[in-house]
Parts: C-alpha cells; sequence; structure tokens
C-alpha cells in the first residue's frame, strides 16, 4: 500500500511522517525536491498546478490531502481530489478544520466545508479529520514572565499536533475501517489561557502572568510581521470566536480510535518548554 503525504514540510505533516516512520512505501508531494524531507522516497509536483500532478500521483494507494491555509485552498484540494480520480487512488485522508461548516465564524472552517463537501461527492472513499487549536501555536507566546495571547478568557479543547500525527498514521494505515468517517479531535480537556500559564508557572517553577490582546492587535502584529493581511483576518476570526467560547468543547473521537487519551496541556507544556519560552 503506497501512501502519499502532501504539506510535508509543515508542521502537521512532519508529525504524520514522524508517526509513520517504520511503514513501507511512504512517499512525499513537494514542489521543491531538495527542500523534501529525507528518509522518504520524494516526489515532485504542485497541488495549485494540476498539469504537475498525474505522474506524481500514479501508483498513490492512499492520499494524506493537507492544504494550506488561503483563499487558494478549495483550489488545491479540488486538483488534488481530481489528480486522485484519475490515478485510481482509493481512499483520501483530508485535513480540514475544527467547525469547519458552511455558518463556520471564519472564512477558513467555510472554504474547508467546501472541500469536504466535494470530496465526499468525489466517488473516492475518504475520511475527514478536523483537530482543534494546535497547542504549537502558542510556541513563543511567553515572554519573560509573562504569556500574551488573544485568546480572551476562552477555553479550548487544544490538542498537541503529536497527537494529530499519531491519529493520521493510524488511518493512513487502516483506511477502510474510517471509510466515511469525520473525526473531531480535541484534547482531554478544555483549557483557558489563564489555565495555560498556571500550568507553566509549574514547569518553569515560577509564576506566569497571563496577559489578553486584543485580537485587532494580533492581526496587527502579524501584519507588521510581514505575515499575509489574509492570514492575519482569518487569525482574528479565530480569536474573536475562540474568545467567546466557541471552541469550548472535547470530543471522544481521539481516544475511541486511539484507545488512549490524547496528551493533556502539562504533558505538552513538560516537552516543549523551551519553544513556549524561547
Amino acid at each position: 500500500m503506497s501512501i502519499l503525504i502532501t504539506g510535508a514540510n509543515g508542521t502537521v505533516s512532519s508529525a504524520v511522517l514522524r508517526s509513520l516512520s517504520g511503514t513501507a512505501d511512504v512517499r512525499v508531494l513537494v514542489r521543491d525536491a531538495a527542500k523534501a524531507p529525507s528518509g522518504v522516497e520524494v516526489t515532485v509536483g504542485d497541488l495549485d498546478d494540476p498539469a504537475t500532478l498525474d505522474q506524481a500521483f500514479q501508483g498513490v494507494d492512499t492520499l494524506w490531502l493537507l492544504t494550506a491555509m488561503g483563499p487558494q485552498a478549495p483550489h488545491a484540494s479540488m486538483n488534488a481530489v481530481w489528480a486522485a480520480r484519475q490515478a485510481g487512488v482509493s481512499h483520501v485522508v483530508r485535513m480540514s478544520a475544527i467547525g469547519a461548516a458552511h455558518d463556520a465564524p471564519t472564512r477558513n472552517g467555510r472554504l474547508h466545508a467546501l472541500s469536504d463537501v466535494e470530496l465526499a461527492a468525489s466517488g473516492l472513499d475518504w475520511t475527514v479529520i478536523r483537530p482543534a487549536f494546535f497547542m504549537q501555536n502558542l510556541f513563543g507566546s511567553v515572554n519573560g514572565d509573562t504569556l500574551y495571547g488573544g485568546l480572551g478568557e476562552g477555553r479550548l479543547g487544544m490538542i498537541d499536533v503529536r497527537d494529530i500525527g499519531d491519529f493520521a498514521a493510524a488511518v493512513l494505515r487502516a483506511p477502510a475501517q474510517h471509510k466515511g468517517s469525520t473525526y473531531t479531535l480535541t484534547g482531554p480537556a478544555g483549557v483557558s489561557l489563564r489555565d495555560v500559564a498556571a500550568v507553566l508557572g509549574e514547569v518553569y517553577g515560577t509564576p506566569i502572568a497571563y496577559q489578553p490582546m486584543a485580537p485587532d492587535d494580533v492581526r496587527r502584529s502579524m501584519v507588521d510581521a510581514g505575515l499575509s493581511p489574509w492570514i492575519a483576518a482569518v487569525t482574528k476570526e479565530y480569536l474573536t470566536a475562540y474568545s467567546a467560547g466557541w471552541g469550548d468543547y472535547t470530543t471522544p473521537d481521539f481516544e475511541k480510535v486511539m484507545g488512549r487519551p490524547a496528551r493533556s496541556f502539562a504533558d505538552f507544556a513538560r516537552a516543549h518548554a523551551a519553544e513556549l519560552r524561547p
């Protein structure tokens, strides 16, 4: 069984590759072979350019489909699904977004809903994974003895990307068991950034204060740092929704499939203390 991984250099797909370590016949799709991860077969193609995908998808049984966040994401997903159909791919495991729906409070969620529906109507076997806010999004958020964040007092069922990688790898190894399933992956408990600050105080052995930031201030700081205005604006949409409690829930999906609970924030913080406070 051949597995093709897209988005191979990104945070989530890198975790998927680590979790697939030891699995035979795993290949990655990259735009530049010189930037491909080591230790796996490499095929070159660009999801934004369908003409580059025909050969890249040949011989693939199962596709891990992850598209970059942006207004072009449905175009990239469409090209991948079409290439998968033409190449005879049997199963697509698609990474969507938490709360993806036509009435989601973010453009990203509404765009993912379009691609989720398209995949379900494609005639291919499929599985959709919708992970919650990544714990890794908090990297670099602690400056000295203060945690800065734009989530207000909202609580989130945030998840460690390592768990997303483990979950995706389990589905990719046995996709038939997950045909037609949509999984919403959360951590084991909802936590606020005040809870996060308290945990980090225990990890660092010194009190950590939480300083809320207005979502629009976060947007401006992202633009000032050179990030895309679209990404910054959609981040503001997410922060506004999360601050209002939109992400305050957990699901049993991870534990049902994996047979263990997802990692807690405390587990994550102990493993990544240096990245949280560089």
